[in-house]
C-alpha cells in the first residue's frame, strides 16, 4: 500500500516518438487543391509527420514509452499501469497498449486504451492520477499516441492538410511534494458528436457496394462549428483546473494547448489573457496529432529547454465527441 503522505501524482520522465517521412505543405500541393500560404495562414502548420504503410503506432508509441522511462530511471517492471490515449491503435482489439507492455516487458503492468480523441492524453492522465493518490498503483505510463493519417480523406482539402502521427509518454508517480499533478478535469458532450466524428470501417453493410465507395470512414469534420466550440469550451476547461488548483492565470508560467489550428490556439490565449511568449507552439513542425500533442508538446519543450524544473504548466485539449481535459501541473 501507498502511505497516506502521498497526495497526488508527479511526472517523472518525458518521452516522444514520430515517423520519419515528411509531409510539407509543398507536397499537399501536388495533391490538393490548396497552398503554402493558405495552409499556414489558417493552421500554422508547415509540415507534419506521416506513417509509412509499414510504420506501427505500437513501434513508435514503444520508442516514446522508453524514452520517458529512461528519462525517470524507471525500469518496465516497476509499471503498475499502462494507458494509452488513442483513436487509431493497430488493431480493432486487443489494445494498443496491449502490444506496448508486451515490447516493453512491463508484465506486472494492466495495460488498457482511452478513447476521447484529443483528449486522449489528458483522460488518461486523469485516471491514472486518480489511482495513483487512491493508493492502488505506484507508477503509470501515460501515452497519447495517433495514425491520424490513416483516417485522413486525402480529397478533403479542409482536413487533409490538418492532422499528422505521433506519439507522447509520461512516467508519472506517488509524490508528496510540491511537483505534480495540481489538478486535472475532464468532460464530454455527446449531443455534438455530428460535428466531428469518424465512422467505424464496417458501420454499413457490407454487402452493400456502395458502402465501399461512400468514402464514410474517413474522418469528418465541420470547420466553423468545431472553431466556436473548440474556442469556447477550452476557455472554460482551463479556467476549471485553475479553480480547482486553486491559482490564477498569473501563477501559470506555460500554457500548453493541443495543437490542433494556430487560430483556435491563439484565441484561447488571447481570452485568458495569457501573453504569446508563454504559449509554447509546435504545431508549425508536427500538425495537429490529437492525442499526442500535449506529451509531445511537454517533450520538445523540456528538450528545447524552456520547461524547466519548478515551473507551472496548464494544459488543455478538446476534441471529437465532443471531449475535453484540463491540468494544472507543477514541474
Amino acid at each position: 500500500m501507498i502511505e497516506k503522505a502521498i497526495v497526488h501524482s508527479r511526472i517523472t520522465g518525458l518521452g516522444s516518438a514520430v515517423p520519419e517521412q515528411k509531409l510539407t505543405n509543398a507536397d499537399l500541393e501536388q495533391i490538393v487543391d490548396t497552398s503554402d500560404e493558405w495552409i499556414t495562414a489558417r493552421t500554422g502548420i508547415k509540415e507534419r509527420r506521416i506513417a509509412r504503410f509499414d510504420d506501427s503506432l505500437t513501434d513508435y508509441c514503444t520508442k516514446a514509452a522508453q524514452r520517458a522511462m529512461e528519462d525517470a530511471h524507471v525500469e518496465p517492471s516497476e509499471i503498475d499501469a499502462i494507458l494509452v490515449g488513442t483513436i487509431s491503435g493497430d488493431y480493432r482489439f486487443p489494445s494498443t497498449a496491449i502490444f506496448i507492455q508486451s515490447k516493453l516487458r512491463a508484465m506486472n503492468a494492466f495495460a488498457l486504451d482511452i478513447s476521447a480523441t484529443c483528449s486522449g492524453w489528458l483522460y488518461a492522465l486523469f485516471h491514472a492520477d486518480a489511482m495513483i493518490t487512491a493508493g492502488k498503483i505506484r507508477k503509470a505510463l501515460v501515452l497519447g499516441a495517433e495514425n491520424l493519417t490513416r483516417i485522413t480523406d486525402w480529397e478533403d482539402r479542409n482536413t487533409c492538410v490538418l492532422f499528422g502521427d505521433a506519439a507522447g509518454a509520461a512516467v508519472l508517480e506517488a509524490s508528496n511534494g510540491e511537483q505534480g499533478i495540481l489538478s486535472v478535469d475532464i468532460g464530454s458532450n455527446g449531443d455534438l458528436a455530428h460535428l466531428l466524428y469518424g465512422r467505424s470501417e464496417n458501420a454499413g453493410s457490407p454487402l452493400i457496394e456502395e458502402s465501399f465507395h461512400s468514402r464514410g470512414n474517413f474522418l469528418r469534420m465541420s470547420g466553423n462549428e468545431v472553431f466556436k466550440h473548440a474556442v469556447r469550451t477550452m476557455l472554460r476547461a482551463s479556467l476549471k483546473a485553475l479553480k480547482l488548483a486553486d491559482m490564477k492565470i498569473d501563477d501559470i508560467d506555460w500554457l500548453f494547448p493541443h495543437q490542433a489550428n494556430i487560430r483556435i490556439v491563439e484565441a484561447v490565449a488571447k481570452r485568458l489573457r495569457i501573453p504569446r511568449e508563454q504559449v509554447f507552439m509546435n504545431i508549425h513542425k508536427y500538425g495537429n496529432t490529437s492525442a499526442a500533442s500535449i506529451p509531445l508538446a511537454l517533450d520538445d519543450a523540456r528538450r528545447e529547454g524552456k520547461l524547466k524544473s519548478g515551473q507551472t504548466v496548464l494544459a488543455v485539449a478538446f476534441g471529437g465527441g465532443f471531449t475535453w481535459g484540463s491540468a494544472v501541473i507543477r514541474f
